[in-house]
């Protein structure tokens, strides 16, 4: 009796087809960290494909809310979660915080923009006719921290007649990179992904909400509880620490 076995390559397409899919909705500031998360929970869960879907926390939370298959939810603030578990989608006990950032003001590498934050006059100087990129301060976390913190700054109602609000905080940062915008407000983690911006200014952290990201697991599926638990070793903290997460 002569036994048949699958070529190889027709063996890795079985193998890949079987595997579980696990998607994981995540802030688009956590675009990187959150890629080379789900690289390493891979190596050692070859059962389990991960999905990232990246967009606005407000998004994705929207998404979710309209019945996206969502396993796992990284928002980049305690908003949208709340909104979620106000919506009984999910459950008080299935969130963690998992990091925190910082917020920054770019710049095109290579400008120079040094100027008071607390003067109004000169936010407007140095954006040079261009407008102030950032996050849709209504529903991106970017853009409303970065609302609170102009508003503490006193600048706010001049500065918002200057500024182009964008869906995501990486829309930002490519409004910035290719100078479209000469100052935009984003995460330090963006910035610090990026080689054609520069740090402007680094925001105190008390002229804003604390920017805090909490995970949140919507099912009890072994594979949706084996990556929460992952996002809590130290291993899934050294990357997030690798991208500029605390």
């Amino acid at each position: 009796m002569i036994k048949q076995t699958l070529p190889l390559c027709l063996l890795a397409v079985a193998l890949s087809t079987s595997a579980e899919e696990l998607h994981v909705y995540a802030a688009s500031s956590m675009t990187n960290a959150v890629g080379d998360l789900a690289t390493q929970f891979e190596k050692n869960h070859q059962d389990v494909k991960v999905t990232p879907v990246y967009a606005s926390s407000s998004s994705l939370a929207r998404q979710i809310e309209n019945g996206a298959p969502a396993d796992v939810f990284i928002s980049a603030n305690e908003k949208w979660v709340s909104y979620l578990k106000d919506k009984k989608i999910i459950a008080a006990d299935h969130v963690d915080f998992l990091a925190t950032n910082k917020l920054v003001l770019i710049e095109p590498k290579g400008d120079d923009a040094k100027f008071d934050l607390s003067d109004a006059t000169a936010w407007v100087d140095a954006l040079q006719g261009t407008r102030l990129a950032i996050g849709n301060t209504q529903a991106v976390p970017a853009g409303i921290y970065g609302k609170e913190t102009l508003e503490a700054l006193k600048v706010w109602p001049e500065v918002e007649k200057h500024t182009a609000p964008t869906n995501n905080v990486r829309i930002a940062l490519a409004l910035v990179e290719r100078g479209e915008s000469k100052l935009g407000i984003v995460y330090k983690t963006d910035a610090l992904q990026s080689d054609k911006v520069a740090i402007a200014a680094e925001f105190d952290d008390k002229l804003h909400t604390p920017i805090r990201y909490p995970m949140a697991t919507l099912n009890d599926q072994d594979a949706t509880k084996a990556f929460g638990e992952f996002l809590k070793t130290a291993q899934a903290r050294q990357v997030l620490a690798k991208y500029g997460f605390n």
